[in-house]
């Protein structure tokens, strides 16, 4: 019998959603890979305006361009003040109210000075590539305080979170601004949902190279292996607003081009 497209969709949306959280059981310590440590080297964050081709995301004065993840209707509620955009962790994520496939990213970003805490709960943030839905569901590259701040190398800053190291900790210290410049492909399907080719992305993290063209197993997930659950199509880029205790960080000239 043929299922009506309500009934369809209400029945893939309970299928993801077991299947999510049928992943969510474990310990998030198996998927914490602590070596090898990336070699510390000093670099110079890259602060290229926009192009004039590209979609500016945040030009300093407002969030235009951003809507909550939890309610697409409803405005993005991050703080911005002197030109900068900071977390706001009560009102949750935000993510662009456009979609994108392939593209290059430009993000500024800063953990603050005398920010406390150590390991994770220290300027945890992330930039999901390609937001799923609400939560952190997406692609995640992480944001976070690396300088002299020991933690998995897998969720450091410049890491794939929980899938990549990266290949060498270019991270400043607090209170100074950092950048990412990033070359996202999107990864494509067949008709019947399978996966034909997978997410790939190249990450310079303060003009230097941490992530060269590797392949993504899959979406991020905190707990067990990441793996394709499901077909998708263009995707809004997502900035989270990690439940960690520390400090808000913030942000600045986001510009993304699409390829």
């Amino acid at each position: 019998m043929k299922l009506p497209l309500p009934l369809l969709l209400s029945a893939f949306l309970l299928g993801f959603s077991t299947m999510t959280q049928a992943q969510q059981t474990g310990q998030p310590e198996a998927t914490e890979v602590w070596e090898p440590v990336p070699k510390t080297v000093t670099a110079s964050p890259n602060f290229t305006p926009p192009p004039s081709d590209a979609v500016v995301l945040f030009t300093g004065k407002d969030l235009r361009q951003w809507v909550s993840t939890d309610d697409h209707t409803a405005p993005a509620r991050w703080k911005v003040a002197g030109g900068l955009l900071t977390v706001d962790k009560a009102t949750g994520n935000i993510e662009t109210r456009q979609a994108f496939t392939n593209y290059q990213l430009h993000v500024e970003w800063r953990v603050p000075a005398g920010i406390s805490g150590t390991g994770q709960a220290r300027g945890n943030s992330g930039i999901f590539l390609a937001s799923l839905g609400k939560g952190d569901l997406g692609y995640e590259l992480q944001i976070l305080d690396s300088y002299q701040n020991k933690t998995y190398a897998n969720g450091m800053a410049g890491s794939i979170y929980k899938q990549h190291i990266p290949l060498a900790n270019p991270a400043r210290k607090p209170g100074e601004w950092q950048s990412y410049d990033v070359l996202w492909t999107a990864p494509t399907f067949k008709p019947d949902g399978a996966v034909l080719t997978p997410a790939r992305v190249t990450v310079l993290f303060n003009g230097v190279v941490v992530q060269q063209n590797v392949t993504l197993a899959g979406p991020t997930v905190y707990i067990g292996a990441p793996r394709y659950e499901q077909a998708h199509g263009p995707a809004p880029i997502k900035l989270q607003a990690h439940g960690d205790k520390s400090e808000p960080i913030s942000f600045r000239n986001i510009w993304v081009r699409e390829l």
